[in-house]
């Protein structure tokens, strides 16, 4: 068997690998808060993150995706196409087995972050200290910083709006119906805009700043209302348990958006290395920017899909029950907390983590409830693992590279 096809056969299994860990690990930025608050049960939070991963995958995902270095590593250093692509699996398999291990553990880190890492590792290996772009990595550092502690703010605001003009009302099911059409357009607002700037579907579009938010604007107003004369008329329930269920709807749909997001963002992470090393199987040589078949945005959508099946309720447990305790109202704050921050990060152009959003937005929905109210042994386990999951995938990524040098050439 021949190099490329030896490479190739290995990229289609790592990839998938890759996929799955996905899968595995980031189910929980969409589904965790819906399962804590008890939206929906756990196996339907997987077979609905599953299915919408799987479509945003293949319908919204990219088809261009930047292979090699994601900026990290000087192209100057990735000359020899054979290299490149020994590079790209290797890191392909190193973020792959840091997601699996930190999965394992049942903590979330960022997938994005453990791919850039594996590229670092992998550009010292081939081109020195000097072949890595610093300032890029300068950015991802600064964005476990500023992610969650953003979220934080903004989730806590959120639930302490709820919870001062409706939960601590007298008429507390006229309230919800009165504050409704802002709540339901706000979410809606953050999702259209969201879809508009920041998934490949929205660039493909084209629409400017203006048009963007008019159209967003426009949708937002239109549900918001539309919304509220379907509360009135379905919402049988009184009390607080009714604005609980009122607000468990607009949580279901800021979940099905990050899920839908997730899998049309995330799906580079693991098709990215393996379109490039397709390329070059087919063609013999390598592009920094390269068109993905639709085969294999199939490919990797069942494999996220099969990951979050599988093996997606660990992370899911510990950011829906472990961190703190969520109802429908605090699960909607974590939710719109996490999406509004990434919509405004990707808008100023700052590299930012769904995952720790996500995270930080359930710290603010507990820390709004009094400091006792959050578990932080199990945060402080999450914020170590953020910060080894560049290093310890750039060793691992070092070794395999060795590995498979030794292997290859």
């Amino acid at each position: 068997m021949t190099f490329e096809y030896t490479i190739l056969i290995l990229g289609y299994i790592f990839g998938f690998y890759m996929a799955w860990n996905i899968g595995a690990n980031d189910a929980a930025n969409a589904m965790a808060s819906s399962v804590g608050a008890k939206a929906i049960t756990l196996r339907q939070a997987v077979f609905v993150a599953g299915i919408l991963n799987l479509v945003g995958a293949i319908f919204i995902g990219s088809h261009v995706v930047d292979t090699i270095s994601k900026g990290i590593v000087s192209p100057e250093a990735l000359t020899d196409p054979k290299v490149a692509i020994v590079g790209a699996l290797s890191a392909l398999i190193a973020a792959a087995l840091w997601v699996f291990f930190a999965t394992w553990r049942a903590l979330p880190v960022s997938t994005t972050h453990s791919i850039v890492g594996a590229m670092v590792g992998f550009g010292i290996m081939v081109g020195g200290f000097s072949s890595v772009n610093w300032w890029t990595l300068t950015g991802i550092v600064a964005s476990w910083i500023i992610s969650p502690i953003f979220s934080m703010i903004l989730s806590f605001l959120v639930f302490k709006i709820i919870y001062r003009f409706i939960l601590t009302q007298k008429e507390l099911m006229a309230r919800a119906f009165r504050s409704s059409p802002y709540f339901i357009g706000t979410t809606f607002f953050v999702v259209i805009m969201s879809f508009l700037c920041k998934t490949p579907l929205g660039k493909k579009m084209a629409l400017d700043n203006i048009s963007s938010t008019g159209l967003s604007l426009a949708i937002a107003a239109l549900t918001g209302y539309v919304g509220k004369y379907l509360l009135k008329r379905h919402t049988k329930k009184t009390g607080e348990e009714g604005v609980e269920h009122t607000f468990r709807h607009l949580q279901l749909v800021t979940a099905s958006y990050m899920a839908l997001s997730q899998g049309a963002n995330d799906v580079a992470n693991a098709i990215g290395p393996l379109a490039l090393i397709y390329f070059f199987a087919s063609n013999g040589s390598i592009g920094g920017q390269i068109e993905v078949p639709i085969i294999l945005l199939l490919f990797g959508g069942v494999g996220i899909a099969a990951g979050i099946a599988m093996w997606g309720h660990r992370v899911i447990e510990t950011m829906g029950h472990k961190i703190t305790t969520l109802t429908n109202t605090r699960g909607f704050s974590v939710e719109f907390g996490a999406a509004t921050t990434v919509l405004l990060a990707s808008k100023m152009g700052l590299p930012v983590s769904t995952t720790h959003a996500a995270v930080g937005s359930v710290i603010g929905v507990g820390l709004a409830r009094g400091i006792e109210a959050v578990n932080f042994r199990i945060v402080f386990q999450i914020m170590l693992y953020w910060f080894i999951t560049v290093p310890a995938s750039a060793i691992t990524s070092m070794v395999i590279y060795k590995i498979l040098c030794l292997i290859f050439f």
